[in-house]
């Protein structure tokens, strides 16, 4: 079962990869939205690997008491990869709540699907997301998390176009990332909230913390989602929509 599993994530993969135009480097579903300016770190290869030091620091109570996760929320993990978040919100939202882990390298689906399983965690689902579009069901979540990831997504204009059905009334969108540039696995808070706004989003909160090892920003979606041709594209030396 596990290989049938593992064999499908590949092929779905494989399948991603073939929409790419070679030309531009983009794939078929995103060329209709702006292309991002800025530069995407590669996957990975981060300073937040280690479970037990980021539980030292507390960094996964800090960021699910900040987002008001509690027994019943339905929670999406973009970008779960080994499951560090997964499984302490499978913890914290109980049986009555639900966690959709996704991400879009075969190897972790596996991973993570050997530990949901090991670890019984029944209110846990697996997707496999495509980098420009995580899949999610619409109207399912009172809460997305993108924690140290959204500096990898190389198209966030049709990512985040895509994501936004998927919040129920009064979601939210969770980020938690470094303020330094995206080719170094950060993200300065300027340009996210700009690439965030030019798709209907609006900052509710932001902190800076010491157990994030930097910030937190949560979003709510306001108003209708704007057409793809209609998404200006931020500047990156900027922070703000349009070329300078």
């Amino acid at each position: 079962m596990r290989r049938r599993t593992a064999a499908f994530a590949a092929l779905l993969a494989l399948a991603a990869c073939s929409r790419v135009d070679p030309e531009s480097g983009r794939s078929e579903s995103a060329r209709g939205f702006p292309k991002a300016d800025r530069p995407v770190s590669a996957p990975g290869a981060n300073e937040f690997t280690a479970e037990d030091q980021r539980d030292n620091l507390g960094e996964a109570k800090v960021v699910m008491d900040l987002a008001s996760i509690k027994q019943g929320t339905t929670v999406a993990d973009i970008g779960a990869g080994e499951g560090y978040y997964t499984v302490r919100l499978a913890e914290r939202v109980g049986a009555k709540g639900r966690v959709l882990a996704q991400d879009i390298d075969p190897g972790a689906i596996q991973r993570l699907g050997q530990r949901v399983e090991r670890e019984r965690l029944d209110n846990v689902s697996i997707k496999t997301g495509e980098p420009d579009n995580p899949r999610l069901p619409e109207n399912s979540f009172d809460r997305i998390f993108l924690i140290h990831m959204y500096h990898e997504v190389s198209e966030p204009y049709a990512f985040l176009w895509h994501l936004r059905p998927a919040l129920r009334a009064h979601g939210q969108v969770v980020v938690v990332d470094v303020d330094r540039s995206t080719d170094q696995h950060g993200m300065p808070p300027a340009l996210l909230f700009c690439e965030l706004s030019v798709v209907g989003f609006r900052l509710v909160e932001f902190v800076r913390k010491p157990e994030l090892k930097g910030y937190y920003a949560q979003f709510e979606a306001v108003g209708a989602r704007p057409e793809a041709q209609q998404i200006k594209p931020c500047s990156a030396a900027k922070g703000k929509t349009g070329t300078p």
